[in-house]
């Protein structure tokens, strides 16, 4: 009796630990897409930059688990951005995938990450469609939609008395996405719509244009190579000293390269690095040591998006097996945010308030982000209530 008491015992001891060991994983393997070549390299670096940095800090865990970082080029090309996906899921058979950087990228592959019944992080891009009626409940981001940045300069720009703006944007979905966004705040008159080339370097014709109409302020969404440029040839051809510049797209990645010529222009972000919270402060402090430069706003949301999985990977105990644990686990978004805070609305994208900043010179002398005003704060995307996932 006492043997077939033990032969029992054992039994059904190894049937515990095979249910343990078959839902947890000793590693997570995480894929991460974003834009490492061209003129907008540097805002997927710092994006990559930054969420590996809270990879690091954990000794290379997320939720005390092992983690794999799959690295992978969209080159800004859609095509790309879905061969990489099904890369990640078929071959690398990847746990969850973050980072992208720019909103094609992000229309492009939606589907075959919804196909694949993929988690998804989002770290930058948030298309319009992808928060309402197309959301999917399997997608988070920590950054913004997109019209979010461009409502808070709208607002601002209302808020102090300008009359006439002159609007900017590449021809893609985030262009179209920030200038409407801008348009639904701003209560003033649209002076003129312009659309130029994505990737495009050389605004001169573009800039003669804007000099002839003489508006109150210019609001401009130009990210990476195309920011750079244009701030450059807008100082040289005189008009950056009679015109205000609003824009959504001067940050740390630009700022290096456009130094003292920025000064004054105002940024709007939902992020800055002056903000004053203990996430913010150890990250600003931790990424400064290890790249020797100020994180963009780049690199802020996709250190939060790896402390995001980090939150959601402890709350499961680094169960991934159980889908809908681990997406409630990250819908619940228990973790300091370098924002200050932040919670997901219905349709995956953040709740959170949105600021005005102005380049100015930091303590040490460096040209930076000052923060000057919250104008919309717990700030909800219009798209939402057309989500029904």
């Amino acid at each position: 009796m006492k043997i077939v008491l033990l032969h029992l015992l054992r039994t059904l001891t190894l049937v515990v630990a095979f249910g343990i060991s078959s839902s947890l994983r000793a590693e997570v393997k995480i894929g991460f897409i974003g834009t490492f070549s061209g003129p907008a390299a540097s805002l997927g670096q710092d994006q990559y930059d930054g969420f590996m940095l809270a990879i690091e800090q954990q000794s290379g865990k997320l939720g005390n688990v092992p983690v794999t970082v799959i690295k992978e080029d969209d080159q800004l090309k859609p095509d790309v951005g879905i061969q990489v996906v099904r890369k990640l899921i078929d071959r690398d058979h990847v746990d969850l995938i973050t980072g992208v950087t720019f909103s094609n990228i992000m229309m492009a592959i939606a589907k075959p990450l919804a196909d694949a019944d993929m988690l998804f992080i989002g770290s930058n891009a948030g298309p319009s469609q992808l928060a309402g009626e197309q959301c999917n409940r399997n997608f988070f981001f920590t950054s913004w939609q997109n019209d979010n940045l461009a409502e808070v300069m709208g607002q601002y720009a209302t808020d102090n008395g300008f009359k006439n703006v002159y609007l900017m944007a590449p021809n893609y979905q985030s262009g179209k996405d920030q200038l409407n966004g801008f348009k639904r705040y701003f209560k003033g008159n649209i002076v003129d719509e312009v659309y130029t080339q994505l990737n495009q370097l050389d605004y001169s014709a573009e800039i003669a244009m804007l000099q002839s109409e003489q508006p109150d302020a210019v609001y401009v969404f130009y990210p990476g190579g195309m920011g750079i440029n244009f701030v450059k040839q807008l100082h040289q051809s005189g008009v950056l000293n009679k015109t205000v510049l609003l824009s959504s797209s001067i940050d740390g990645t630009s700022l290096p390269a456009l130094g003292e010529t920025a000064l004054g222009v105002y940024a709007s972000s939902a992020w800055g690095p002056d903000l004053d919270n203990s996430a913010n402060q150890n990250f600003v402090t931790a990424f400064e040591a290890k790249h020797k430069r100020i994180p963009s706003l780049y690199a802020a949301q996709a250190y939060d998006a790896a402390r995001l999985i980090d939150s959601a990977l402890r709350k499961t105990n680094g169960n991934i097996s159980d889908k809908q644990a681990l997406r409630d686990a990250i819908r619940a978004a228990n973790f300091d945010s370098v924002k200050g805070s932040i919670r997901f609305n219905t349709n995956g994208f953040p709740i959170q308030n949105m600021r005005v900043f102005q380049v100015a010179k930091d303590s040490q002398g460096r040209v930076s982000l000052t923060s000057v005003a919250t104008p919309l704060k717990d700030l909800s995307d219009s798209y939402a209530p057309h989500c029904k996932s």
